[in-house]
């Protein structure tokens, strides 16, 4: 007797595959709330590893990152890369409302199908885009699993949003991490460690082993605590970074050998003529840019042979400060 020819499924008959098992758990109705680490989400749903997405399986790792959130009652949570939503649910379960931004729309329908027909399902806006460029809401508390090629310019959006935010608890690459909180003379202190430390406190809270997320990634990470500092320090800080950028280009060789290269003497003597031209000040013009830096870290100066790797955040504080006051700007 011949055998019953297979039934061929078409494609997107299969694509659909993954969210119909989803809907299916979702319409047995609210009392059946989704787990943390659901099988229609963590095994049907591919990571785009071009995207950065490694998931994060183990549920005592979401646990303990929700905790040292420290989620009130009344929070608006900003979860950045929620994923399959594993991190959502229990995110959901603490907080008033939760937006979350997520680029891969795969992603958007799967979180959104985790809590349709749930209590908590009135509580979650979602959000497609990507977090770099994509407006912030206001919030108290972001939480996020950084895909780790935007952990840089996410960092600095997050530490000039306003208004202030109580806290930020992320997942960085573990290097990235380790230079948010890096001392001077550390071979991983860097601009980021800098600006990052003038702007917020930043705290380590815990390593989480690559065997954690699937697909493993290839290096290990860190949780990390940013508390945005209240007031923010006075200072311009686009002014700041244009010299804490300069001089960590070579952050081991002297201040003096930085400044005095031909094209940074050009771009400082261009700031000078035009913030004498705004402020109308009474900056004497006739010393050249070449003979103010060799006051302020020329030989016999206090800042002789002193290197931008083994500086404080108050040693830049005065170094700009004195810059300042001689007419050196470096924006």
């Amino acid at each position: 007797m011949p055998k019953a020819a297979k039934k061929k499924r078409s494609r997107a008959e299969a694509a659909s595959a993954p969210y119909a098992v989803v809907s299916a758990i979702a319409s047995k109705g609210r009392s059946s709330r989704p787990t943390q680490d659901s099988t229609a989400s963590s095994n049907l749903i591919a990571p785009n590893t071009s995207l950065g997405q490694h998931f994060l399986k183990n549920p005592a790792i979401v646990t303990a990152i929700v905790a040292k959130s420290g989620i009130k009652p009344t929070d608006v949570v900003l979860e950045i890369g929620p994923g399959t939503g594993n991190m959502t649910i229990p995110l959901l379960e603490q907080c008033k409302s939760l937006i979350a931004i997520e680029y891969d729309n795969r992603m958007v329908r799967e979180v959104i199908k985790r809590v349709e027909g749930t209590s908590l399902d009135h509580k979650l806006k979602v959000v497609q885009g990507d977090a770099i460029k994509t407006a912030f809401p206001f919030f108290d508390v972001c939480v996020a699993n950084v895909p780790y090629q935007i952990s840089s310019p996410l960092v600095f959006k997050l530490l000039s949003h306003r208004p202030m935010f109580r806290c930020a608890v992320m997942m960085f690459q573990e290097e990235f991490a380790l230079r948010l909180t890096a001392k001077p003379g550390e071979s991983l202190y860097c601009r980021l460690s800098v600006n990052a430390q003038l702007l917020a406190k930043v705290d380590q809270l815990m390593k989480v082993g690559r065997n954690n997320f699937r697909p493993p990634p290839k290096v290990e990470s860190r949780v990390v605590r940013i508390e945005l500092r209240n007031p923010p320090p006075p200072v311009n800080f686009t002014e700041w970074d244009g010299m804490v950028r300069l001089l960590f280009n070579r952050k081991n060789k002297t201040l003096r050998s930085v400044l005095r290269v031909k094209t940074t003497i050009k771009m400082l003597e261009d700031n000078r003529r035009t913030h004498v031209s705004l402020s109308g000040g009474d900056v004497d013009m006739k010393q050249s840019v070449e003979e103010i830096l060799d006051t302020v870290v020329g030989p016999g100066s206090a800042w002789d042979g002193k290197r931008a790797a083994k500086l404080n955040l108050d040693d830049f504080l005065t170094l700009l400060a004195e810059f300042n006051k001689r007419g050196i700007h470096f924006a």
